[in-house]
Formats: structure tokens, sequence, C-alpha cells
């Protein structure tokens, strides 16, 4: 049975306790004023809210991949960007005639608020040529080794244009069907990707995009363009100096005559944006922080 405390004990506790309730209010009276003087003074600003700011006042970047590839084509170059704090899409490009394209992506640019800089590689040149018709939240256009067709110019004639593309040898077509009617899809033979589109990525990199490959309808790259954005928007173009499906010098002249910054990047494939992605990313800022 455990002990009942003598009474001498209990005024003992609670004297303790009674010494103890008046240091309690003098430490509170100590405390409070430096609660409400914290309260009173401005918070600082989250680390994270300040990235957020920084993120969004940045404009956003719209990739749009060519035939032949799809968005994860643009990998390294979206990794630089968003790590720079650029907000980036990178659209889907159907591939299935320059005007359906150039209408999907226009409805994109149509949801996105704010600056943006449309970017184009291939076939994607001239998709986003017509695309940014209308927008004026389109600030720049910049091509990574893309057409930048002029009214009633096709990708077909201006392949063309000099000797030297080694596209039309390595097409493999096929037909397909769809409700309503078919086409023909156009491939690049796995056997001669590497040669034609992607010589300097590694041959593991290019196996991979071969068999990844998305197909052009062939009606898409005989899509006659509309009136190019590039007469009223500012452009870059880089230039592959050693691409065998657009030749560079039909680069060069496309670039010259849209009045395009241009950046030669010297023994580099079609596929520069997957090779030298670091040289396609300061480009791309290059033209954002001219505009924004």
């Amino acid at each position: 049975m455990p002990e009942t405390p003598s009474p001498a004990a209990r005024p003992q506790r609670w004297t303790r306790r009674r010494v103890a309730i008046p240091a309690v209010v003098a430490v509170a009276a100590l405390v409070a004023p430096a609660v409400a003087s914290a309260s009173a003074a401005p918070s600082p600003r989250p680390a994270a809210a300040a990235e957020t700011a920084r993120h969004h006042a940045k404009p956003t970047i719209v990739l749009v991949h060519g035939a032949f590839a799809d968005s994860s084509s643009w990998n390294g170059v979206i990794a630089r960007l968003e790590h720079d704090g650029y907000p980036v899409i990178a659209a889907a490009n159907p591939l299935r005639g320059l005007d359906n394209d150039s209408a999907y992506v226009s409805s994109l640019l149509s949801t996105i608020p704010g600056p943006v800089i449309l970017v184009g590689h291939s076939y994607g040149g001239a998709v986003i040529t017509n695309a940014a018709a209308g927008h004026a939240n389109v600030k720049a256009l910049v091509y990574i080794a893309a057409f930048a067709p002029d009214q009633g110019e096709s990708a077909l004639g201006l392949t063309g244009m000099n000797p030297g593309s080694q596209l039309g040898a390595a097409l493999v077509v096929r037909p397909y069907d769809v409700t309503g009617g078919g086409g023909a899809d156009g491939y690049v033979d796995q056997t001669k990707f590497r040669a034609v589109f992607a010589a300097d990525v590694p041959a593991s990199t290019a196996d991979l995009m071969a068999a990844e490959q998305r197909p052009v309808a062939l009606a898409a790259l005989q899509g006659a363009s509309g009136v190019p954005a590039w007469k009223t928007l500012p452009s870059w173009y880089l230039v592959a100096g050693a691409d065998q499906a657009i030749p560079a010098a039909t680069e060069k002249f496309m670039a010259e005559r849209a009045g395009a910054h241009t950046v030669v990047v010297p023994n580099a494939s079609h596929a520069v944006m997957v090779s030298h992605p670091d040289q396609a990313e300061d480009l791309i800022v290059e033209a954002a922080r001219a505009t924004g």
C-alpha cells in the first residue's frame, strides 16, 4: 500500500507550484513582445515560391519535332531548358499533312498564356512557319536544321533544291488504311537511318531512334506552305553542317532568306538537337532573351 504523504510535505509541493506560476508568467511576458514583433515582420519569401515566379516570368518554349522522329528527340534540350527555368511543351506533331499539322499546333498555341518561343526541327520547321500565323504571343521562331518554306514551297521541293540529300534513297513507303480512306507513309530504312539522319549520334541511340521513328504521310512533305510567319517574326536558325537529309546549303539559303540569326554546327548530322543539345538550347535561349 502506497505511503500517504505527510501533511508537512503537501504545503511544500503547493508552495513549489505557486512559485512556478509567477515564473511562467514572467517568461511569457518576455516572450510575447518577441512573438508579436516576429509576426508583424514580413516573413521571408519561400525559395519554392521565388523559383515559381522566376519560372513563369520566362516565355514558354514550344518544341515541334519533324518527320521520322517524336518528342523524345528533344530530351537533351528539354532537360537544359528546364534547368534554366523555362517552361517547355514538346508538341506531338501528327505528321499527317501540313495544313492539318499546322492547325493542330496552332490550336495548342491558343491554350498557352504569355509569350511563346516556337521551335521546329526538320519538317517541324514547315509546321511552325504556318502555325504561328495569327498568334501575337509567339515572339520568335527557331529553326533547328529545319524547313523554312516560303509561300507555295513544300518540304519535298526544298529537299531537292541542292545536291546532297540521301533521304530519297533511304525512304521506305508503306501504304496505310484508315476509316474513310488511306494513303502512304514514309519511313527511313532502319539500316540507313544512322547514316542519313543521325551520323554523329551514338550507334545504340541511333538504333533506338530508327526503331521508334514515327512515319510521315507523304502528302505532308508535298503540302504547299502558306504565308510564312518568318516574314513578320524574328527568327533564329541552327545549320547542321553535315546534314544528309536537308543539305546544309539549303539550310543556309533558307536562314539567309528569312533574315535569321544563324549558327552553324560543323560536322553535325540532321539530328543535331540530339548530338548537340547545348548548341540547340543556347540558340533557343538567345531568341528568348532577345525578344523577352
